[in-house]
């Protein structure tokens, strides 16, 4: 009896040791909080997530706004005021361009979010792959001057429109770590399965990193994305905007301006050309990280409240339809101090472990659906779009990438290919069930 617990007490201790070693590490999100959230209420003043300074409202009758001269020094109420500021001729804006700030972009139902804008892209098809139109795929619908105002010919076969994207909360999806992307594309089912792809971080020197914002994830990172939106959409030149593949620390950054597609041709607008007055760059990056700090420190959109009794019903149905495996529900940030976009970015401690609910995988999928635009990704991406997340789609109401659709269920019918799955299972509910998960969609 003696000898059997003394084998018995060193089986325990023995057991004890190797205890630790069975149970799951530390892992990222590890006693991780929710991310905050607005109310989608312009009303409210609830869009500060706690990144950096909040600061006051900017009177520029009394000083003007202080952009931040690097991520994070700034104040959100001078960084909001600036992603709201109308540019003009003065400040670079043009000579083609698609609107004159941010904000009117970004505005539906808060400064940030959504609106009813448009892009237009164009090209061909030559040898079966996607061409861009002569002066570049994207054509402005607005210009400083008549002549250099856009146009496609009838040889550009490929044309699409897309609609803006909101970007409250974006600071959140900037501090997913590749790794959490990943893991989730991996855990989807193959024929479900998106694709990551890797883009270059501007302000790092061009590393690669997975790509998250914009229709074609084309973008990894907000200062990126900011630089990017200045020069193509406002056509303003900045160090950011990484024209023709360019780091932020090549000397000709933020030199060049858009070519401009016209009925004659295409033209040089670059300053000192007749119709850009404004030597380049014509932002010296201020702008940019205020636009990308402001994103930075908004929240998150919040759900509906109260949740009607519909949506909460419609809440499992939305998961066993198959739905969720490209709109995924739950994602947790990196640790507060963790080195992102190329070391370029350290998670600051109000974006860090905060667990996120953006139903998206932010991976690009066939579904039908695509444009035939082919942006950084390659070929086999030109009929892909990423995953649009769905938090804060009860404030628009023109859905799907063109906007075409004003209803969930006419843009559930559009979705084919890798979603046909989930489709066909939505059309087999009941039509009370179907009414369920609509206003689930809806309460988000």
């Amino acid at each position: 009896m003696r000898t059997t617990l003394q084998i018995l007490a060193l089986l325990l201790f023995a057991a004890a040791l190797c205890l630790p070693l069975s149970l799951p590490r530390a892992v990222e999100g590890q006693g991780a909080t929710e991310a905050l959230t607005t109310d989608m209420d312009a009303k409210t003043d609830d869009l500060f997530n706690g990144f950096g300074a909040v600061g006051t409202p900017v009177d520029d009758c009394v000083a003007e706004p202080v952009p931040p001269t690097a991520r994070g020094n700034g104040r959100f109420e001078d960084n909001k005021f600036i992603f709201s500021e109308r540019e003009n001729i003065e400040d670079g804006l043009g000579p083609t361009y698609n609107d004159v700030g941010c904000v009117e972009c970004h505005q539906s139902v808060d400064v940030g979010a959504f609106s009813q804008s448009m892009e237009f892209r164009a090209g061909h098809i030559t040898g079966g792959s996607f061409v861009d139109a002569p002066g570049g795929q994207l054509i402005h619908v607005r210009g400083t001057d008549s002549d250099v105002v856009e146009h496609i010919s009838t040889a550009e076969t490929v044309k699409a429109f897309r609609i803006t994207l909101s970007t409250l909360g974006d600071g959140y999806i900037e501090c997913l770590s590749n790794t959490a992307l990943q893991n989730n594309v991996a855990a989807q089912p193959a024929a479900q399965r998106g694709v990551l792809t890797a883009v270059p971080v501007v302000e790092a020197g061009n590393q690669l990193r997975i790509g998250r914002f914009g229709w074609k994830a084309q973008h990894a990172s907000l200062l990126s994305f900011a630089g990017d939106a200045y020069l193509n959409e406002m056509g303003i030149t900045n160090k950011f905007d990484g024209f023709n593949g360019r780091s932020s620390d090549d000397p000709n950054a933020g030199t060049t301006e858009n070519p401009a597609s016209t009925a004659e041709g295409v033209l040089n607008v670059t300053f000192p050309s007749p119709f850009d007055p404004v030597a380049d760059p014509e932002d010296d990056g201020g702008d940019v990280l205020a636009f990308a700090d402001f994103m930075a420190a908004t929240r998150a959109p919040g759900r509906q409240n109260p949740i009607p009794a519909a949506a909460t019903r419609g809440d499992s149905l939305f998961t066993s339809v198959g739905c969720a495996v490209c709109h995924t529900r739950n994602f947790i940030t990196a640790p507060a101090g963790t080195l992102i976009n190329g070391g370029a970015f350290a998670v600051p401690a109000a974006l860090g472990n905060k667990i996120i609910h953006p139903f998206s995988d932010f991976a690009l999928h066939n579904i039908g659906t695509g444009d035939g635009i082919v942006q950084n990704a390659g070929q086999s991406t030109a009929n892909q779009l990423r995953t649009p997340p769905l938090w804060g789609i009860r404030a628009r109401n023109r859905l799907m990438h063109e906007g075409l659709n004003v209803t969930i269920f006419d843009a559930i019918q559009l979705h084919a290919g890798q979603a046909t799955t989930a489709r066909n299972n939505f059309n087999s509910l009941t039509a009370a069930q179907r009414n369920d998960l609509i206003a689930f969609v809806l309460s988000l």
